[in-house]
């Protein structure tokens, strides 16, 4: 079993992440006001572990605030790593697992070879899509379970 460590937003493309210690997930708007939360295809929520963005600063040689990567909910102690079609259970609210989040060129803008760094074992996190509202709070509890 996982847990939330931090949770971000930001209201447009290129807009700088706000950080939150609690934020509404709503099919509407994804995280909080989130501006890629809105219902189109696959990508409601982001999802990236704290393991991965270890690993990938420790391959960068620096350490840079987890919000670099612009996921929406960085989490801890659970492994995401091929993980498509899954159930993520965080508190009370339900995301279905809809693949790997594939670093951009967006990634080297903030630090030359952060692409590179993400790519292995799905470093740079998940996309989801939300199958149930609710509330998500630092220190929430995570749980990954096959969809039935």
């Amino acid at each position: 079993m996982g847990k939330v460590i931090g949770i971000a937003t930001r209201i447009e493309k290129r807009a700088p992440m706000v950080v939150y210690a609690s934020a509404k997930i709503t099919f509407e708007k994804g995280v909080g006001d989130d501006s890629r939360g809105l219902i189109k295809g696959d990508r409601q929520v982001t999802i990236m572990t704290q393991e991965g963005w270890e690993d990938a600063c420790a391959e960068l040689g620096r350490k840079l605030h987890w919000t670099t990567r612009r996921s929406n909910i960085l989490v801890g102690e659970i492994d995401l790593e091929n993980t498509k079609g899954d159930l993520l259970k965080i508190g009370e609210f339900v995301l279905e697992i809809t693949g790997e989040l594939k670093p951009c060129s967006r990634m080297d803008e903030q630090k030359e070879g952060l692409t590179k760094a993400l790519t292995p074992n799905w470093r740079g996190g998940i996309t989801c899509k939300i199958l149930s509202e609710g509330i998500v709070s630092e220190g929430d509890q995570v749980t990954l379970g096959e969809r039935t």
